[in-house]
C-alpha cells in the first residue's frame, strides 16, 4: 500500500509541476484550498492551504488568500478582512507566553486580539504581533516584524516594522 500511495504522490506531483510550474507538500496535492477554507467557514471564495496552522478562533473574510505554511493564532481572537493576501510563511498571533515563561508560571498566558483590515497585503515570512490592528488597504513588506498598528493605506516594512510611505493604488 505504501508503494501504491508513493506512485499517487508522484503522479500528482507531476500533474501540478507540469500545470503549475510548483510543488506542494502531500496535504496540499489532495486537498482542495477553497473546501478547507470553507470547512473553517472562512468567507465566500476565500482559499487556504492545507498547511496552514490554525489555533482558536479564527476569523477570515470573502475572497482572502491565505497561503502556504501560515500560522493564524486567533487563541486571544484573530479576525482578518475580505480581498486579503496572506503569503506563505507568514505568522499572526494573538496570545504570548512570555509573563508566564519569566515567572516560571506565576503568570498567565497573555492574549489580545488582532484585527486585519480588508484587502491587505501581507509579505512572505512577515510576523504580526499579538494585539495589532492593521488597517484596510495597507502592505506589509516581506519578512516585516509588526509590532505596532499599521493605519489604512500605509506600506510599512522592516524589523521593527515602520512606516515608509502610502500605498499607490
Amino acid at each position: 500500500m505504501f508503494e501504491d500511495l508513493k506512485a499517487i504522490q508522484r503522479a500528482l506531483q507531476l500533474e501540478k509541476l507540469e500545470r503549475f510550474k510548483r510543488r506542494v507538500s502531500f496535504g496540499d496535492l489532495i486537498t482542495d484550498r477553497w473546501e478547507n477554507a470553507r470547512e473553517y467557514g472562512f468567507g465566500e471564495g476565500s482559499s487556504c492551504y492545507d498547511s496552514v496552522l490554525i489555533l482558536g478562533e479564527v476569523t477570515v473574510g470573502e475572497y482572502t488568500w491565505i497561503g502556504p505554511n501560515v500560522i493564524l493564532d486567533g487563541l486571544g481572537g484573530l479576525i482578518i478582512g475580505d480581498h486579503c493576501s496572506i503569503s506563505s510563511g507568514v505568522q499572526i498571533y494573538s496570545h504570548d507566553t512570555v509573563r508566564r515563561s519569566v515567572t516560571l508560571g506565576r503568570e498567565p498566558v497573555d492574549h489580545s486580539s488582532t484585527a486585519i483590515g480588508n484587502g491587505v497585503y501581507i509579505g512572505p515570512n512577515s510576523i504580526i504581533g499579538k494585539g495589532v490592528s492593521i488597517g484596510d488597504s495597507a502592505v506589509i513588506g516581506a519578512m516585516s516584524f509588526v509590532n505596532s498598528d499599521v493605519p489604512a493605506g500605509k506600506k510599512v516594512w522592516g524589523c521593527p516594522a515602520r512606516i515608509v510611505g502610502d500605498v499607490e493604488t
